[in-house]
């Protein structure tokens, strides 16, 4: 079937409230994305008719809530087209799952077994400079921890990767390799293969943040051939509190756990304890189980739609939105400015007016966007810049909602420019 945004919008319920008089015009889905009616009525009937802690109790409450739990895992494996359901652990969400490798790496100094793992005095751990906090600051402590030397890939002028620094920055001393796919500040799409067959050549573990790209793009973790691949849920059309880490078998099989609790062990003594298999060796204690359940149900609304469909839909936005904010004199795009290898979130600053008086006068236009350093302030550093105002598009956004984001910033320039 041809995409129809409209037929799409009609699934949001909160695309038909207005704000401020006017109808809203949500361009922040970068930030978190609205929830379909399926999606919101998935969480709420499991708490109404079949709630009960999962992998616990052999009443009948407790076997549906446990398939229907262990039905998301798999839903998840065959969106990432994952070799093994057991390779889907579900987290708070993408930070818990960095955080959740960083502290099972430095675990790994003092396991038996594990001496892949062992990070210490001399290696070095590499993310890029246009990194989220959350796969900027695990990575970070882990090398205050373990003594190792946390390095970056450079960005350029044009929001890109410095390519001739990615073989200088990843080399044989380098353990990790952790990176965004898509940027959540610039809109930059990174060549992950490039960056993973290098961590591979040097022996490093790969880690792909992919919380911008699972929403946008087809996502194939056998395709990239990444270590670990984690995104989270209230991006993907989800609800928030759940996101995922997948992580190739053997690995995972070989990581010490994150948390000690219950589920997440095979006995327990009082003169110690031994651990399940992946993935319950890192879902200690009660799950976030309706919110899981919930974003297997977005899962099957964007694999419905079609992940393809989706990516073309919103390439046609980006450029169409380029093509009209560059048409704005003096405003400045922070990242790409062609609709090349880049996503559906477009950052821009405009002279003399900070970004979040931008925000702040589109919102009263009932135009929701965000202004910030958007959880990546080393990316505004580099650019010499305070913040930004991101408008970034999602599976229901038109161009007649870009047309207006075009006309309230134009305006924005006008009010101040009187």
């Amino acid at each position: 079937m041809a995409f129809d945004v409209e037929t799409v919008r009609k699934d949001f319920p909160i695309l038909s409230r207005e704000v401020h008089g006017v109808p809203l015009v949500y361009l922040d889905s970068a930030n978190s994305a609205q929830k379909p009616q399926v999606v919101i009525d998935a969480e709420a009937d499991l708490y109404a008719n079949h709630y009960a802690n999962v992998a616990r109790a052999v009443h009948t409450l407790g076997s549906e809530v446990t398939h229907a739990y262990e039905g998301a895992r798999d839903k998840v494996a065959a969106f990432l087209n994952a070799p093994s359901r057991d390779e889907i652990i579900f987290t708070r969400n993408i930070t818990e799952a960095l955080n959740l490798l960083a502290y099972s790496l430095s675990n790994a100094s003092t396991t038996i077994g594990a001496d892949r793992f062992r990070i210490g005095p001399g290696d070095e751990i590499v993310v890029t400079e246009m990194e989220h906090h959350s796969n900027i600051v695990p990575w970070q402590l882990l090398a205050q921890r373990t003594g190792a030397t946390f390095r970056w890939i450079p960005i350029d002028d044009e929001g890109r990767l410095v390519e001739s620094a990615i073989d200088e920055v990843i080399n044989e001393r380098t353990k990790v390799v952790s990176f965004v796919y898509q940027s959540n500040a610039l809109g930059t799409i990174n060549p992950v293969r490039r960056i993973v067959e290098r961590a591979r050549a040097v022996g490093a573990i790969s880690i792909v943040d992919a919380a911008q790209a699972a929403p946008h793009l087809p996502l194939d973790v056998q395709d990239l051939g990444a270590d670990f691949v984690a995104f989270t849920g209230h991006k993907l059309y989800g609800p928030t509190g759940v996101g995922v880490l997948w992580g190739r078998y053997d690995l995972l099989a070989q990581l010490p756990p994150f948390l000690g609790g219950g589920e997440m062990i095979e006995t327990v003594d009082m003169s110690g304890s031994t651990f399940a298999a992946p993935p319950h060796r890192f879902e200690a204690g009660t799950p976030m189980i309706a919110q899981a359940v919930a974003l297997g149900t977005a899962v099957d609304y964007v694999t419905a739609i079609g992940m393809h469909e989706i990516r073309e839909h919103e390439k046609a936005l980006t450029a169409y939105a380029l093509d009209g904010l560059q048409s704005i004199d003096g405003l400045r795009i922070i990242g790409p400015a062609t609709p090349v290898d880049r996503g559906a979130t477009i950052s821009f600053t405009l002279p003399g007016i900070h970004p979040h008086d931008v925000a702040q006068l589109l919102d009263e236009e009932g135009i929701a966007v965000r202004a910030g350093h958007h959880c990546a302030r080393p990316v505004c550093v580099r650019y010499g810049i305070p913040a930004t105002t991101r408008a970034s598009f999602g599976v229901y956004t038109t161009t007649d909602e870009i047309d207006a984001l075009v006309r309230g910033v134009d305006k924005v320039k006008e009010m101040f420019t009187r």
